[in-house]
Parts: structure tokens; C-alpha cells; sequence
């Protein structure tokens, strides 16, 4: 990958992690790594399911379709 892809990539990264802290860490902080992982499980299946489709609604909606 050249070094604009990976810059690219980069920001996706840190806004998916900024996501991820803000939306669920920071609101249930874990007791142990056993239940950060847990949470991480849980969110990462909603951030997949439920939230991608909120986003192709969203633009379902903006595109008129």
C-alpha cells in the first residue's frame, strides 16, 4: 500500500476507535479485560448490523431511493 492509501486507512482507525471509546467504553467502563472484551464483542456486532444499516437508511433517505 502506498502512503497515501495507509493515511487514508489511518483515519478510519482512529474515528472508528474514537467511536468505539466514546459510544460504549467511557459510558460502561469494564471491571476487567474479560469484560472489556466482552463489550468490544457486543459493540463491534452492533457497530456491523445495526448501525451500518442506520447509515445506508440515512443516505437511502438523502439519496431520494
Amino acid at each position: 500500500m502506498d502512503a497515501n492509501g495507509s493515511a487514508i486507512v489511518n483515519v478510519f482507525i482512529e474515528r472508528l476507535w474514537k467511536t468505539v471509546k466514546y459510544e460504549n467504553i467511557y459510558l460502561n467502563p469494564p471491571d476487567s479485560t474479560i469484560d472489556l472484551y466482552r463489550q468490544l464483542k457486543k459493540y463491534f456486532n452492533y457497530y456491523k448490523i445495526k448501525r451500518r444499516d442506520q447509515v445506508i437508511e440515512n443516505q437511502n433517505l438523502s439519496t431520494g431511493i
